[in-house]
Formats: C-alpha cells, structure tokens, sequence
C-alpha cells in the first residue's frame, strides 16, 4: 500500500487558501471520472438551505483538513474542497448546515447500495472511490467492526456513494459494482474488490478481470457482463460523483454521519466517538 493518498491536492495553508497545486493522482486530470460540478447533470441541492450550506461544509474540510495535517496524519484525501463562491446566500449556523448535509440520506428500502435499518437513528453517508487505497483500508479494517457494532443492532445506516475521482478505471469499477447491485450483491462485489484491490491506474482492471471477480463473489456472471454495458449504471454513479462535487467532496473516503463530517480514513475509534455522539443527540 503506498505510504500516502493518491488524492488531490495538499491541505490548504489556510481555509481560504484552496488554491494548492494537485498532486500526481496517477489519472490526466481532464480524466477524473467524476463530471464537473456545472454540467448539466440534473442534480441541483435539495433546497436554498443545501446550497447554503456548501459553503461551510468546504470550510469544515477545510478546518478538518488543517488539523490532520498539523497532527501529522497526512492522510486526508479532501484537502482542498471548493466553496461555494457567487451563490448569494448568507452562510449558515452550523446546525443549519449539519441539518442539510443530513437530509442527503435517502431511505430508500430498495437501495442495493445501503445496508442497516431504513429507520435507524443514524445514517452514514459515504463517498468512496473503489480504487482508492486508503477507501479500502477503511472497508477492510472498520467497516467490518461498525457493521456489527452498529448495523447489526439495528443503530446504523450505510449509505454508499460513487466518487469515482482517479480516473476512468474508478468509473468503470463503480458501475461494475452497479452491475453487482442489480443482483443484490453489490456489498459481496464490493468486499471482494477491496480484499483484491489493486494499485491505482495498474492496468489490472478490465472487463475479463472484473468477470471473474463477480464469478468469485457468487454473481450471475452472464447477467453481469450484460449489465455492464448498461448506461443507467454510468448515469447514477455520474449523480452520485455531481452530489459530492455540490458539497465540497474532492478525494475519498469522506463520510457524512447524521450530517457531521467525518474525512479521510480515520481511525476506527473516530468513527465509533462521532457515533456514540450522535446516537446521544437521536435519542
């Protein structure tokens, strides 16, 4: 695993300062996987609140992104998130913006891409790259211990979100792991990727060698292939990527619990602590 993200650019030396070059993340950078935030996507925020509240949520980033790095994790991926400069909108309360940022949970009890309650008090949003090496440390090492912590008991939502940003081969995994969820098996094809995952932009993945990954994970493997080339998949994996870019997701993971930001692949305990926090206010 390599000693460093292969994200985006540097924290900024201070929240306003988002102008810090890019670092090589292995893809061009016309080739990001994840469309510009201004095309025509269909995505527009939820409410006048929602585009309110990106502003400060890039702030939060920004503030989070500052204290990892003066801690010298160096490991947060979403160092230089854009604001929401020219919307014309007074910046919210905290608690505003947090109450925004939580309604981008959907609910939704037919979403092969969540796992956990419809109706559990907390909902965890997470914007993840399937090449990203650190969405895998995460995957591997703490997400297997909330699953049974929280999901199991019935405490916690996950909620998957495709930001595809390192390139054309993050794209084409994503809607491979769509293609899985159309069987219900996006989460057997996603924790088979992660225990195989290789380097960024390797070469390794292509369609024969993403088959037999479905074919390992227990797919239909016909039906797989066939799904594919299905451009539905591309066209949500696209609105998922365009939701992040609106709230000021630049790299992966980036996790929203109830609202509440947490970045990069943060310790286990990190995540149980903001849990625990927001179980207390739910309740």
């Amino acid at each position: 695993m390599p000693d460093r993200t292969p994200g985006p650019a540097e924290a900024a030396s201070s929240p306003e300062d988002t102008s810090a070059p890019a670092e090589d993340t292995g893809a061009p950078a016309e080739d990001t996987g994840a469309p510009p935030a201004d095309t025509d996507s269909g995505y527009r925020p939820r409410s006048p609140k929602m585009a309110a509240a990106v502003a400060l949520v890039a702030a939060l980033v920004a503030v989070v992104a500052l204290m990892f790095q003066s801690s010298g994790g160096g490991e947060d991926p979403v160092a230089d998130a854009p604001g929401a400069a020219g919307s014309g909108q007074a910046a919210p309360s905290q608690e505003e913006a947090i109450e925004a940022l939580a309604a981008l949970a959907r609910r939704d009890p037919d979403d092969p891409l969540a796992r956990g309650a419809v109706d559990a008090p907390v909902v965890m949003v997470e914007y993840s790259d399937f090449q990203c090496p650190y969405c895998g440390r995460y995957a591997l090492e703490t997400a297997p211990e909330l699953v049974e912590r929280y999901v199991d008991t019935g405490l916690l939502r996950m909620e998957w979100r495709d930001f595809p940003y390192l390139g054309e081969k993050s794209l084409t995994v994503a809607v491979a792991a769509r293609a899985a969820g159309e069987q219900q098996m996006f989460w057997e094809f996603h924790h088979a990727f992660f225990a195989a995952q290789p380097s960024p932009n390797s070469g390794e993945i292509d369609t024969a060698w993403l088959v037999e990954l479905a074919r390992e994970a227990g797919l239909d493997t016909d039906r797989f292939a066939a799904d594919l080339d299905d451009p539905s998949l591309r066209e949500r994996v696209e609105h998922d990527a365009r939701e992040g870019q609106q709230i000021g997701v630049s790299g992966t993971p980036a996790f929203l619990i109830n609202g509440h930001p947490i970045i990069g692949a943060q310790p286990t305990e990190a995540f149980v602590q903001l849990i625990e926090q927001v179980l207390e206010t739910a309740s």
